[in-house]
């Protein structure tokens, strides 16, 4: 199987890349796709059109194109290169809650100025993610001191805390210190050191079973990781007051957690009163209604990758009974906790 036969994967396949192509590349599908697509940019610029939509990457950026739409990316114009990590696959349906502040038309979410510190997360999920794209219970785990952990900035010996070198064979995508030797059986790099230039390796497809499932965690990781710490674009009800955002990633923490107006409130300060009028304005929302959907969020997670029952899930994700449980999900996704969880596991891919 060749690069280009991959082009257009079928809607259950799987595959995971990662590229550092020169000016002058470019893909273009006039059909579209019928899998989704997520690249994330470590250096360079590219440029993406989807359904009418036009815009640039850089590096700290997450693209996400859904399915169906005339797609065209390439090397963004002066830009010598891009070097970028992408994923052909099918989103879980708690997904769209997160993607959901970054959307643009033509079905593409473009997260952008993701802080460097979550970067460096982002790039070993992606490392990790190769590892396991066929992994199997005699697969060697991620080898100790492959990803060093090590932030690219540290302190001085001279502020008396013990400084850990580098290994001399470290390349770090994203500030991240990850060994060559690893990156290099990954598919990452070359034996120089260098990532790949001109396309590199074949990319690979992700097994089945326990290697999908193991993949598919480290791109929700992706997506998590992104939305959560990135600024929604101008327009959406999160950019604005930063007591609220606060209150949003707080939510998003811990939904599960005994949330009220009062202590929502406490953490930011504010009287519960001035507080719910904020973050009405704000968001459209009152801060209970964020709090349930947060929940019922959390709890299709919980549906789709866990064996626990709806009483377990309710109790996990802070729902004072099954009951209201099933009642708040259903509203959110049209079907009580068990169909969705038949639906989701039923699919194909």
């Amino acid at each position: 199987m060749t690069a280009e036969d991959l082009s257009v994967p079928a809607a259950e396949v799987m595959i995971l890349g990662h590229y550092d192509k020169p000016a002058g590349y470019a893909t273009r599908r006039s059909y579209g796709s019928p899998s989704w697509l997520l690249m994330w940019t470590e250096a360079g610029a590219g440029r993406i059109t989807q359904g009418g939509t036009s815009f640039e990457v850089g590096p700290g950026d997450l693209a996400v194109l859904a399915s169906g739409a005339a797609q065209h990316y390439r090397v963004a114009p002066g830009a010598r290169r891009w070097r970028f990590w992408w994923v052909h696959f099918q989103p879980r349906a708690s997904w769209t809650a997160w993607l959901a502040p970054y959307a643009r038309e033509g079905g593409c979410h473009l997260v952008s100025g993701v802080p460097r510190a979550v970067r460096e997360r982002i790039a070993a999920a992606f490392v990790r993610a190769h590892h396991d794209a066929h992994w199997t219970p005699a697969t060697p785990s991620v080898p100790p001191g492959a990803l060093t952990g090590t932030p690219s900035v540290r302190p001085s010996s001279s502020e008396g805390i013990p400084v850990e070198r580098e290994p001399a064979d470290a390349w770090k995508p994203g500030g991240l210190s990850v060994r060559r030797d690893f990156l290099e059986s990954a598919g990452a790099v070359g034996s120089d050191g260098a990532p790949y230039a001109g396309g590199g390796r074949v990319p690979v497809v992700v097994g089945g079973g326990a290697a999908r499932e193991l993949v598919l965690g480290a791109v929700e990781e992706v997506v998590v990781l992104a939305t959560a710490s990135a600024r929604p674009r101008a327009g959406t009800p999160e950019e604005g007051d930063e007591r609220i955002r606060r209150v949003l990633t707080l939510i998003a923490a811990d939904p599960a957690a005994p949330h009220s107006v009062a202590s929502l409130a406490r953490a930011v300060a504010l009287s519960p009163s001035r507080f719910a009028h904020l973050f009405a304005a704000e968001t459209g929302r009152t801060p209970m209604h964020a709090v349930r959907q947060a929940r019922v969020r959390h709890a299709a997670s919980l549906l789709e990758i866990t064996d626990m029952d709806v009483g377990q899930v309710a109790a996990a994700c802070g729902f004072v009974s099954p009951f209201h449980f099933s009642r708040a999900f259903r509203r959110a996704y049209g079907v009580p906790p068990r169909e969705y969880r038949a639906r989701v596991r039923s699919a194909p891919g």
